[in-house]
């Protein structure tokens, strides 16, 4: 597990800033505006279990390259992805934001944050669903903005049954 990293306050809160407006449009489902956020080759990845493993040689809930996550993108825009029909409205909470690596020559910073998601899932049963866990992103400074380079979210009960997943978490 990576220490904290010391940054500049006006760093800190411009990544801040980032995941707060990154989890904003992911719950209001600006699929769009989202998908401008991240790179080309990007990895977006959510582990099937709580410990660290080799997404290639495991399964995963997603583990999606720049090409996947476009489809899923693309699916969820239609508005006829049925487990998503309509779409769950969505709010999460972002807290705990740590700096766990800065590469100020690359642009490159690794983020450690705790999210909780609330889904109230009226597609299926009605009921509000509560997602909770750690997200870490790779954030690259492209062109002066942050995009997201690899973002993996684990879930605090991935080793057990969980719900219809067809979301961007």
């Amino acid at each position: 597990m990576s220490e904290p990293h010391p940054v500049d306050d006006v760093t800190r809160r411009e990544i801040e800033a980032f995941l707060f407006h990154e989890a904003r449009l992911a719950d209001e489902s600006r699929y769009d505006e989202w998908e401008a956020l991240v790179t080309d080759d990007v990895h977006y990845w959510v582990p099937a279990a709580v410990t660290d493993y080799d997404p290639a040689s495991r399964l995963s809930y997603i583990n999606d390259n720049r090409p996947r996550l476009a489809t899923r993108i693309r699916q969820l825009r239609t508005g006829l992805r049925h487990s998503q029909t309509p779409p769950s409205v969505m709010r999460r909470l972002i807290s705990n934001v740590e700096i766990l690596a800065a590469d100020a020559g690359s642009g490159e910073f690794e983020v450690g944050s705790n999210f909780v998601l609330y889904e109230l899932a009226h597609q299926a049963t009605g009921e509000i669903r509560l997602w909770v866990g750690r997200t870490t992103h790779r954030l690259r400074r492209i062109d002066g903005r942050l995009r997201i380079a690899a973002k993996r979210i684990d879930l605090l009960n991935a080793a057990g049954p969980i719900p219809n997943l067809t979301f961007l978490i």
